[in-house]
């Protein structure tokens, strides 16, 4: 970077910089993630910057400063879980800052969160969730093999979408009947190849090598997309429409994508009887919390436990 470019950049833009850039290569987050933090951390060094000066250093950042920065989103009209998005990207930023001594401690530790109103998402039955992946989408889909063995995957092995696309074939462990999955922060894990699943593959393999093999190409991606564009794999994007219009095909919401599905997989374990630790490590979570919020969804689940149980309820 050149020495003007540095300047008008700016001393808490550049440390905003180097932190982007050790979370690329240190931590391994998405580029989905890391677009994220930089469009929030560009702009809080921008509003601090404004207050405190273009040569002011990180050091001199206080919690006042952003809680400051945080009364200027609400201003703005932004939501509080827009706002919660912002101080969590700001946490991490002085949480990084301060284990490289350019703090004594983060400022950002001393802000509360803004409470946020518990939704709890609508999350389909099992009925309307067989419903959906048992249909034939000959109409709805574009590629009826394919799109089945999408819904089977999400559904069937609980993975999130940017874990569904990123397969390659030699993730498929046909002897070991598990799928390789790459998930956040390059983690990876082993999922259970289903019945349902491994069919709705066998299906769909002959009509992709088909696929390659009439455009003279060659792919090491498990789901292709259908017109065969660039390197054949099929994006996020294009997972959350397929999934969309089969949902809506079979009377369910336009809301349903794919992490809808994945929420299924948890939901419905836990109702059938699946043990907490189990659901986490198929789901990939890193901490059981994160996992606990399917019990939340399973209230008449807890109810009947009682019911059947409690020696006061009989």
């Amino acid at each position: 970077m050149s020495e003007e470019r540095a300047q008008v950049r700016g001393a808490m833009a550049l440390r905003a910089d180097a932190f982007l850039a050790a979370m690329a290569h240190e931590r391994g987050c998405s580029p989905h993630t890391l677009r994220a933090y930089r469009r929030e951390l560009e702009d809080f060094t921008a509003f601090a910057q404004r207050l405190l000066g273009e040569d002011a250093t990180v050091g001199r950042l206080e919690h006042t400063h952003i809680r400051a920065y945080l009364g200027e989103l609400y201003e703005r009209g932004l939501s509080k879980a827009s706002v919660a998005r912002a101080l969590a990207a700001i946490r991490s930023w002085c949480k990084w800052l301060a284990r490289h001594g350019e703090m004594e401690q983060s400022p950002a530790a001393l802000v509360a969160t803004p409470k946020l109103s518990k939704h709890l998402p609508r999350v389909p039955t099992i009925e309307e969730m067989n419903r959906m992946v048992d249909a034939r989408a000959d109409e709805a889909a574009a590629w009826p093999a394919r799109d089945k063995l999408i819904l089977e995957l999400l559904y069937g092995c609980g993975i999130r979408n940017a874990e569904l696309v990123g397969i390659d074939l030699k993730d498929i462990q046909w002897a070991n009947e598990v799928i390789l999955v790459r998930g956040k922060g390059r983690k990876e894990r082993y999922v259970p190849l289903g019945d349902a699943a491994a069919e709705a593959m066998r299906t769909y393999l002959p009509e992709r090598g088909q696929k390659l093999a009439a455009m003279g190409k060659d792919s090491p991606a498990l789901l292709l997309n259908a017109r065969g564009r660039g390197t054949g794999r099929l994006t996020t994007r294009s997972v959350g429409r397929i999934v969309k219009r089969l949902a809506v095909a079979q009377g369910l919401p336009a809301e349903v994508h794919p992490h809808t599905l994945r929420h299924a997989f948890g939901t419905h374990m836990l109702e059938e009887g699946a043990d907490l630790r189990a659901i986490q490590e198929l789901l990939g979570h890193e901490r059981l919390s994160t996992t606990q919020r399917y019990t939340q969804l399973t209230v008449g689940q807890v109810e009947a436990v009682y019911d059947r149980t409690h020696p006061r309820a009989r």
